[in-house]
């Protein structure tokens, strides 16, 4: 069994995508060719926004914008510890100071009355000025962002939507990618929508933030490529990644209702899952369950192993109490949401491909001591 099965859906492609990998061959295109441009405009049509800017990865689409808006030394990002290290690590990055906001025990996402306190406290502290505020889409399901808005127009602040694993997700029927001022994915190959290496975008309806980001992922240059214009990166999307996200794309709906069925069916059996809110559809990019202890994790780890059931553990360690963020003085129990996930949740096979009869011998593997 596999936690994530790319083969099956690899068969589903491969004609396709060798004519596709076959014309990159023979036009020479590597970087930045037809195919990059092909796959933006369908990625903005399919979210609904203006602008969607392909890049080389889900961290430097969260980058990308905080350097186009000046964020460094001095200034506030408020994020949840619950989650993959490069959120915090892009604010760190940049000399800012990522504040860790605790997140609900339901949903997972960051809480929006810890959110609002925590940047009246900063503000009250006087020590850093707040500019942003980076929600995360956990495990595919959408933050709150109609509530995390208000905040953010309050405090006059900016929001990058986080939706490394929510592609594809949507609150209400309005699709991810139009959340916030900006929203930044993923195409790792373990996401929904995954190329076959690196790559990510970012999606906004602002005309000069996407001109902004165009020009930093190609060292800050715009109109001549030998004179940067800016401090950027090389942070572009190789035609290659992009014509196996075009295929994918192709089927990205229809495996999006299997993962949906995948879900539904695990369910039906596990009740200790993350909560979905009436109105918000996940894109489930994980199926994660919540245990008593890290101890009980622990021996149905060992367990499901036993029977060649693969689990992953998302996230073990909270970054606030991670040995590189040790310097921001955050200490156990800080955050104990976050905390008590971290030592008690665990991930098991995801993806569209898991048949009932696959689903069943998990549940049983689990219910069975």
């Amino acid at each position: 069994m596999e936690f994530l099965d790319l083969k099956t859906q690899q068969k589903r492609i491969r004609k396709p995508l060798e004519k596709r990998l076959n014309t990159i061959l023979d036009h020479g295109a590597y970087i930045m060719g037809p195919e990059v441009f092909e796959l933006e405009e369908k990625l903005a049509d399919y979210c609904g926004v203006k602008h969607a800017i392909s890049c080389s990865s889900g961290t430097d689409a969260l980058l990308i914008p905080l350097m186009a808006w000046g964020i460094g030394p001095g200034d506030a990002v408020f994020t949840t510890p619950f989650t993959y290290v490069a959120t915090a690590e892009v604010i760190s990055i940049l000399g800012a100071t990522p504040v860790f906001v605790d997140v609900y025990e339901s949903t997972f996402n960051i809480d929006c009355e810890k959110l609002e306190s925590s940047i009246n406290k900063v503000i009250k502290e006087g020590k850093l000025k707040p500019k942003a505020i980076i929600p995360v889409d956990l495990f595919g399901l959408p933050a709150r962002y109609r509530l995390i808005d208000q905040i953010a127009k309050k405090y006059n602040l900016k929001v990058i939507e986080d939706a490394a694993q929510s592609f594809g997700g949507s609150i209400r029927d309005k699709t991810v990618g139009v959340f916030g001022d900006v929203a930044a994915t993923s195409f790792y190959p373990a996401k929904p929508l995954g190329c076959y290496g690196d790559g990510g975008a970012i999606f906004t309806n602002d005309d000069h933030l996407a001109e902004e980001c165009k020009a930093i992922r190609i060292h800050g240059t715009k109109k001549d490529k030998y004179n940067s214009e800016m401090i950027g990166l090389n942070g572009r999307l190789d035609s290659i990644q992009a014509a196996v996200l075009l295929e994918k794309l192709s089927i990205f709906d229809d495996e999006l209702k299997m993962r949906n069925e995948v879900n539904s069916y695990y369910r039906k059996y596990l009740n200790n899952a993350q909560h979905h809110p009436k109105g918000y559809q996940s894109a489930h990019a994980l199926f994660s369950i919540v245990l008593g202890s890290n101890n009980i994790r622990e021996n149905l780890i060992e367990r499901l192993s036993q029977k060649k059931i693969p689990t992953v553990i998302y996230y073990k360690f909270p970054i606030h109490l991670m040995k590189a963020f040790q310097c921001l003085g955050y200490q156990k129990g800080s955050l104990p949401i976050s905390e008590n996930l971290s030592y008690s949740i665990v991930s098991l096979p995801m993806h569209p491909y898991l048949t009932g009869a696959d689903i069943d011998f998990i549940v049983d593997a689990i219910k069975t001591k």
